[in-house]
């Protein structure tokens, strides 16, 4: 059995440890918080401490906290010669205190405490200094998801990356879609199946062939239109932008 501490208790911690409890194969043995946390009644046998310097002894100990903060984090840890993975995508393995043996866990997915996922879907990359550590990873990671890949961490940056443009940025145009929607008091979910539709399409298609629009056309008159409806100046410089791009991309 592979034990498990969590050291921090945000969405990704939060949502690994419903993921481990559903394997005989991983325990999770202690949970730190910094602020004072209740478990949700399943785990309520699982001990949880905002004590430093009462942590558990574990096979793997898995920071989930803001990026900022890990590598003081890391250091301010009271054991040495653990293996002390962290679950940034954008944060080298380096960073971590190196008084510990040092580590990788990133499941590459949003995530957000009211919404469940479902782990078995979830890539998660890996990456650990001594080859033993990195079985270790390759094993924890199987048991919960059908992907696991050693990715090292200048790679990892750029995938975290590549998650910004297609997962951020794109939901941020969800938002300015419900902005202009709210305004005349339509539904939002009338594009829900738009977007799932656009989502799938890269099952089958790589997203070059997948796109459509009036600025892969060069449809000048509907670009035109849209502008003129675009009430919000933000807005509108989003769409020029993005419009300008795609229009180079396939002058």
């Amino acid at each position: 059995m592979i034990k498990v501490v969590l050291l921090g208790f945000g969405n990704i911690n939060s949502h690994l440890i419903k993921a481990f409890h559903k394997s005989k194969a991983i325990s999770v043995v202690h949970v730190f918080n910094r602020s004072s946390i209740v478990l949700d009644s399943t785990f309520s046998h699982t001990p949880v401490t905002n004590k430093i310097e009462d942590i558990e002894d574990a096979d793997v100990y898995i920071i989930g906290i803001s990026d900022d903060a890990i590598a003081s984090f890391s250091e301010s840890l009271q054991f040495e010669n653990k293996l002390v993975v962290h679950t940034s995508g954008g944060v080298s393995m380096d960073l971590l205190a190196n008084k510990n043996r040092r580590g990788v866990f990133y499941p590459l997915q949003t995530f957000s405490k009211q919404k469940q996922v479902d782990f078995s879907n979830i890539p998660i990359c890996i990456e650990a200094e001594n080859p033993n550590d990195l079985k270790l990873l390759q094993s924890l990671g199987e048991i919960i998801s059908e992907t696991v890949e050693e990715i090292p961490s200048e790679k990892r940056a750029k995938l975290h990356l590549a998650a910004v443009f297609v997962n951020n940025f794109v939901n941020y145009l969800y938002i300015i879609g419900e902005d202009i929607l709210s305004k005349e008091n339509i539904s939002f979910n009338l594009l829900k199946p738009l977007i799932k539709e656009t989502a799938a399409k890269i099952e089958d298609l790589n997203p070059e062939a997948a796109q459509t629009g009036p600025a892969k056309r060069n449809d000048t008159k509907t670009i035109e239109k849209h502008l003129s409806l675009i009430e919000n100046d933000s807005h509108k410089e989003v769409y020029k932008m993005i419009t300008e791009q795609l229009k180079k991309h396939w002058k």
